[in-house]
């Protein structure tokens, strides 16, 4: 995985910025922001959620927000504000992303001094109203929210939101779509009244890209395939949802419809390295080693970790 130049980094740098967000309790809060228009800046509504003052921090200076264009649903704020003199990132829309494409963030967690940039890749684009979540393999700590997940150019790709909660965390970014509806809407006052994003919501009403990482990464094959069927059911064009389908039948050693839904998968989206892992673990157990080694070879071309995991594990194999 490439790294990015550390002067496209350090140009970002200036064009991040920190959240400071006054309470109505008199206490305060830390959050990012991105500058996408002129005097516009946006972050998570979460982060500046019951605020009674909203500012951003540039080169040790402060400017206030003078206004706030919330889209509560998508967690996408956008505050408005005067005379500041930075200048917009470019930005691209979230659909044009691709699976394995490279992409890093920056952001400032809490009461760190400076812009903290991680890089990763893409690995998940989950449909949502008009647009796409993103999955990427760029982690992010608490402050981080509302900083820019960006491509290899520099252009804007995703907005720093939420991560799953535990070690093996998953990491999602909002759609650049949804800020781009913004910027030409007219601001409201700072004091707004808070409502809970999609993913705040109480875990039945979550979507189903949520619904299906906690029996996922907790090996709960059977309550996956539950939700997972659900998914696809509801969903049929939607890759992700005969992915996990296909994981919990593979887990629960049902290879022939594993097998069956992960080529539909691979089908839908011939960039998915996780469904090409699986498919070279069931070639291997069924004694077709060119297949496998088939599987090996893609996976190479997309994801050289997943290519040599799988390498290991077949060997694995009785």
């Amino acid at each position: 995985m490439a790294e990015p130049e550390q002067a496209l980094i350090q140009d970002l740098n200036s064009r991040v910025l920190r959240v400071q967000v006054g309470l109505k309790n008199g206490q305060y809060g830390l959050g990012s922001g991105v500058v996408v228009a002129e005097n516009q800046v946006v972050t998570n509504c979460h982060v500046v959620a019951n605020a009674s003052s909203i500012s951003v921090m540039s080169g040790g200076a402060a400017y206030h927000a003078v206004g706030v264009k919330p889209d509560w649903k998508h967690d996408v704020c956008m505050l408005q504000m005067e005379d500041l003199p930075l200048k917009p990132v470019a930005m691209k829309s979230s659909r044009e992303l691709k699976y394995e494409q490279a992409v890093f963030n920056i952001g400032y967690p809490s009461f760190v001094p400076a812009p903290v940039s991680a890089s990763g890749v893409v690995k998940g684009l989950f449909t949502m109203d008009d647009s796409v979540i993103v999955r990427a393999t760029s982690s992010f700590r608490q402050g981080a929210s509302g900083g820019g997940l960006f491509d290899d150019t520099g252009a804007l790709v995703g907005l720093i939101t939420l991560k799953s909660p535990g070690k093996d965390a998953y990491y999602y970014y909002m759609s650049v779509d949804w800020i781009q509806a913004l910027i030409n809407q007219p601001a409201g006052p700072i004091v707004v009244k808070s409502e809970l994003p999609f993913w705040g919501k109480p875990a039945a009403e979550w979507p189903y890209f949520m619904k299906v990482v906690y029996p996922y990464l907790h090996k709960d094959w059977a309550g996956l395939k539950v939700i997972a069927e659900q998914w696809a059911k509801q969903e049929p064009q939607n890759t992700e949802a005969w992915f996990y389908l296909a994981a919990a039948e593979y887990e629960t050693k049902d290879f022939t419809t594993a097998e069956q839904h992960l080529h539909r998968v691979v089908s839908m989206n011939d960039q998915h390295s996780q469904a090409f892992y699986y498919l070279g673990m069931i070639a291997e157990a069924s004694g077709k080693h060119v297949e496998a080694m088939a599987n090996v070879d893609a996976l190479q071309q997309l994801d050289t970790e997943a290519a040599d995991a799988l390498k290991v594990a077949m060997k694995s194999l009785p």
